[in-house]
């Protein structure tokens, strides 16, 4: 036996809904989205019931964290390296001698660079919490990405 329920909708969409009233079944479209919409909640549920192992969980996220802060520790390597090659003798020199790695994204010197780079990357993208980690994820490898430059030209200079 079916039972009936009303069912509140804005007006502009009863409008919509009077103009296509005989294109749809609206009882059979509503019984599939909540009957959807209520087999998800009851499968998350019993899977967070059935699976909750926190140290595995913790655990996953943990790997899942290390890949991400790979990723930008890779794509500061990369603009690191792709920089050094194109800077100039005595920029190398200033960088690979500042004190304070993370201030140096903030220094009037370097300023501009770093905000086109991270207007460019995901960094920008970014407001929560661990948008920091990431930006020293970045760092440390444009960083090492400018070193290993240094190190293989050096000696050549």
């Amino acid at each position: 036996m079916a039972q009936k329920i009303t069912l509140s909708v804005p007006d502009l969409l009863h409008e919509k809904l009077k103009e296509w009233r005989t294109s749809f079944n609206l009882s059979k479209m509503f019984q599939e989205a909540v009957t959807d919409a209520i087999r998800k909640k009851e499968e998350f549920q019993k899977r967070f019931s059935k699976d909750y192992n926190m140290s595995e969980i913790i655990k996953r996220l943990k790997q899942e964290k290390l890949i991400w802060e790979k990723q930008f520790y890779k794509l500061g390597k990369e603009e690191g390296l792709q920089w050094a090659k194109t800077a100039h003798y005595e920029d190398l020199l200033y960088v690979l001698e500042f004190n304070g790695t993370y201030e140096l994204t903030s220094h009037p010197r370097m300023t501009d660079y770093f905000d086109k780079i991270y207007q460019s990357t995901e960094l920008a993208k970014q407001s929560n919490s661990s948008s920091i980690d990431n930006e020293q994820m970045f760092i440390d490898g444009w960083f090492k990405g400018v070193v290993e430059f240094w190190n293989h030209v050096k000696e050549k200079l």
